[in-house]
């Protein structure tokens, strides 16, 4: 089983979104299995988010669609069209072929929730977007490029809300997060990642960043570098500065990671990661079979 995504709802129950035969699951906080469903309604699980009332928002990337759920699996509402991406140029699977950016959706990967429940949605291996709804479900802006620069993105990736309503995209193939407003105008760029796949904050403003790092999920044309950097977890304030990080070369140990790809953090401040170890190198035997998926830390 895949974890693609994780999050937790007010009474801090484990939904997990996974690639495994039942798509959603549901633990207790202390691991005890609840329910599943979603069996047959997804192409390719990615991304998950959980609001305030519980509510779901689930993409699904190759089917380029996100929808969102009551908890116990009722479609409430479906954003995009089933198996039909939006024209970007992009050829096959490789982002680098990306010639413009597109409407929603071209392979979505996550989407965050604004203080009105306005959706901004990270679009994603196809395109080079982000898209902004209101909470009914209609488009009221989009922006970004394929690129490098300000407001571009290669794999806007990752997607979080902080408490001053700054819009962080975890641009992952830029190795950057890019801070923008509501309305996206560009406002900073952090550069203190590797690969980051997803970022949350949490309610003193700390920002959590998922990195991939450059020992796995590595596309054919990218070259390992001789000394790569492992997966890891960081941790900053909302200046930038480093508060913590862990990660080594070990995926087995329990402070090493082989591919996080989404962190969530409870009422309690426990912290959440799921992985994605098979597609990221696992199916060619880079990693041992019993690496974990799913990790929980407990804060001090």
């Amino acid at each position: 089983m895949e974890v693609a995504g994780v999050a937790t709802d007010s009474r801090d129950n484990v939904y997990v979104f996974n690639r495994g035969q039942h798509p959603v699951i549901v633990f207790s906080p202390d691991g005890e299995f609840l329910n599943s469903w979603g069996e047959g309604r997804f192409v390719r699980p990615h991304g998950l988010t959980i609001g305030p009332d519980d509510m779901l928002y689930l993409t699904d990337d190759r089917d380029h669609t996100v929808r969102k759920c009551t908890p116990d699996g009722c479609l409430l509402m479906t954003l995009g069209t089933s198996g039909k991406p939006s024209d970007t140029g992009l050829e096959g699977f490789d982002y680098r072929t990306i010639k413009h950016g597109g409407g929603p959706f071209n392979y979505p990967t996550n989407l965050a929730l604004g203080t009105n429940g306005e959706m901004y949605i990270t679009d994603g291996y196809g395109n080079a977007r982000v898209h902004k709804f209101s909470a009914e479900g209609a488009l009221l802006h989009s922006w970004g490029e394929p690129g490098d620069g300000p407001g571009q993105f290669n794999i806007p990736h990752g997607i979080a809300i902080d408490q001053r309503g700054r819009v962080i995209v975890a641009d992952r193939e830029n190795h950057r997060l890019q801070f923008f407003s509501p309305d996206g105008e560009f406002l900073e760029v952090w550069t203190d990642v590797v690969r980051p796949c997803q970022v949350f904050v949490d309610k003193d403003n700390r920002i959590f960043v998922a990195e991939l790092g450059m020992r796995c999920g590595l596309w054919p044309w990218m070259k390992r570098p001789a000394d790569p950097p492992a997966a890891r977890i960081s941790i900053f304030d909302d200046k930038g500065r480093l508060q913590a990080r862990w990660g080594n070369d070990d995926p087995l140990a329990p402070d090493g990671f082989y591919a996080p790809h989404d962190i969530w953090l409870d009422s309690q401040g426990s912290i959440y990661v799921g992985e994605v170890t098979m597609s990221a190198g696992g199916y060619q035997g880079h990693v041992s079979p019993n690496c974990p998926c799913l990790r929980k830390y407990a804060t001090a």
